[in-house]
């Protein structure tokens, strides 16, 4: 061969590879970020059901047993949560101000930040990664001179933000799992979010909240079952008319319906 035709065919081979490179390159750069579950995949509403402060007009005047009951059970579980998962939450809901970064090597995103919770600053690293129809999402956390890199929460969502789960670990000294949360979205309006017990031995693994938003008369609800007493409590609601009901067999000693009328106030069911 020819070094004419030798020169030739390098030049030409040397021409392929650099057009698969810059391609490669265009094709990365292109790629654009998975959205990122949205925040009501990961917190749970506890701001939409009615502050005990409205009820201090009419107190002398009635009772409010029946919503006085669901109000607290709701915020037993809101306290539990709000105390344990600070860190995760706030980590979580910064995510949404950054973009993502992809990765080639690792085929996957990362959206990398810091943030402050409880006075403490921390570093948040979120990693994305498609597989098929869904998406692996791990958290991890790093707080300096304490620990590095928790993974402290990690799930699945599926690419249309139809639903998916998370799993989150209780703290960095346990490292033990904590709360498994199960999120569905219908559609715009209509979703749901459970937050169970996972954790190990625990006499209330097996105990969850869920909340919902639904049609109907009442478009709003909590299930909350206690694993321990094998009881479920039952609680449906209006969002506009604040018109509501509370079913609890352990609680009420039957499984009736209890209402509460727009003022909260105990009353018949209809």
């Amino acid at each position: 061969m020819s070094r004419y035709k030798i020169a030739s065919l390098s030049a030409l081979l040397f021409s392929f590879l650099l057009l698969v490179s810059l391609t490669g390159c265009k094709k990365d750069s292109e790629k654009v970020a998975p959205a990122i579950p949205p925040e009501s995949s990961f917190i749970m509403d506890f701001n939409g059901f009615t502050n005990p402060a409205d009820t201090n007009a009419n107190r002398e005047i009635g009772s409010y047993h029946n919503w006085g009951f669901s109000y607290v059970n709701v915020v037993s579980w809101n306290a539990v949560l709000t105390a344990g998962l600070a860190v995760p939450v706030a980590a979580f809901r910064e995510s949404f101000n950054h973009e993502g970064v992809f990765h080639p090597d690792e085929n996957n995103w990362t959206w990398s930040y810091n943030l402050t919770s409880n006075n403490s600053v921390y570093e948040a690293e979120l990693t994305g990664k498609i597989l098929g129809d869904s998406i692996k999402w791990e958290m991890r956390i790093t707080r300096d001179n304490v620990y590095s890199d928790f993974l402290w929460f990690h799930g699945k969502s599926a690419i249309d933000q139809s639903g998916g789960y998370w799993i989150l670990m209780d703290n960095p000294l346990a490292s033990t799992a904590m709360l498994k949360i199960t999120w569905n979205k219908y559609t715009s309006n209509l979703a749901d979010i459970r937050y169970t017990n996972i954790v190990p031995g625990n006499a209330d693994n097996g105990s969850y909240i869920f909340y919902g938003i639904t049609t109907g008369d009442y478009d709003r609800f909590y299930e909350i079952y206690k694993h321990g007493v094998s009881n479920l409590t039952d609680i449906e609601w209006n969002a506009q008319t604040r018109i509501g009901r509370v079913k609890d067999q352990q609680h009420f000693g039957d499984n009736l319906w209890k209402c509460w009328d727009n003022n909260l106030m105990d009353t018949s069911c209809q």
